[in-house]
C-alpha cells in the first residue's frame, strides 16, 4: 500500500497493551505506525524508517525517556517528540519540554486527545500530511482520495472505476441507508436511464471483493425494500 503521504508516528513504549492501543488508534485516524519497546532499538530504527512524530514514554528499561529525547535531539532536530508518560509532576514536564520535546501528555490520556495534539504540532510545525479528505477510511478499508485505489488490511484491491465510485459514496456515507435510486443517480448520474439492478449487481461484485464471507455480507447490509448501508463498524 502507498502510505509515502501519511504521517509516520513511532510508539516507543515497553508496555505492550498501552503501545498497541496507541498503535491502533493511531492507525485508525491516518497514520502510519511503527513500534518499539525499547528506547536503543527505537534509535537504532530511524536510520532505516525515520518518522514525522516520535511517542515516548519516560520509563524505559534500558534508557529513560529523557535520555532518548537527548539523543534524539543530537541526531534530528526535526522530528516531532510527544511525551506519553504516567509522571505528570510539573518538574518532569519542564525536564522534557527543555529537552526539546514539542508536547507533555499524562496517562491516563483519551486517544482522540492523543490524535488530536499530534496533528496540531504537526500542523504548527508545517508537517502535517495527513489532511482528512484524502482517505477515507473505515476499519479495515481504506479509499486513497489521491491515488483512487482502494485497499483492505493494506492490500490493493482492484476495482472498477464504478465500484471505486460506489466504495466512495458508502465510505462518505457510513451508517446511512442509501435507496437503489440515489445509488444510481450518485454514481452512474441523474440521467442515468439503466435499470435499478445495475445497483445490486455492482453491490454483489464490491461485496466480492470486500466481505470475508459474501453470505453474510458485515460491511454492505442490505436495507429491505430500500437499498444499502455501509456499516462503520461492521
Amino acid at each position: 500500500m502507498d502510505t509515502s503521504y501519511r504521517n509516520k508516528v513511532l510508539i516507543v513504549e515497553d508496555d505492550e497493551n498501552i503501545r498497541r492501543f496507541v498503535a491502533i488508534n493511531l492507525d485508525r485516524n491516518g497514520f502510519r505506525v511503527t513500534e518499539a519497546g525499547l528506547g536503543g532499538e527505537a534509535l537504532t530504527s530511524l536510520g532505516a524508517n525515520r518518522p514525522d512524530v516520535v511517542v515516548l514514554d519516560i520509563m524505559l528499561p534500558d534508557m529513560d525517556g529523557f535520555e532518548f529525547c537527548r539523543k534524539l535531539r543530537e541526531i534530528d532536530s526535526d522530528i516531532v517528540i510527544v511525551f506519553l508518560t504516567a509522571r505528570g509532576q510539573d518538574l518532569d514536564k519542564i525536564k522534557g519540554l527543555e529537552l526539546g520535546a514539542d508536547d507533555y501528555i499524562v496517562k491516563p490520556f483519551n486517544p482522540l486527545e492523543l490524535v488530536a495534539r499530534i496533528r496540531t504540532v504537526l500542523r504548527r510545525t508545517r508537517k502535517w500530511e495527513g489532511h482528512e479528505r484524502k482517505v477515507l477510511q473505515s476499519g479495515s478499508i481504506l479509499l486513497d482520495l489521491v491515488s483512487n485505489k482502494l485497499f483492505k488490511q493494506d492490500c490493493l484491491i482492484e476495482v472498477t472505476p464504478k465500484e471505486y465510485q460506489m466504495a466512495k459514496v458508502f465510505l462518505e456515507n457510513p451508517d446511512r441507508a442509501l435507496s437503489r435510486h440515489e445509488l444510481l443517480n450518485l454514481i452512474w448520474g441523474e440521467d442515468y436511464v439503466g435499470d435499478t439492478k445495475t445497483v445490486d449487481v455492482h453491490v454483489r461484485k464490491l461485496r466480492e471483493k470486500l466481505e470475508d464471507d459474501c453470505s453474510q455480507p458485515k460491511l454492505i447490509e442490505t436495507v429491505w425494500g430500500l437499498g444499502y448501508r455501509w456499516r462503520k463498524d461492521g
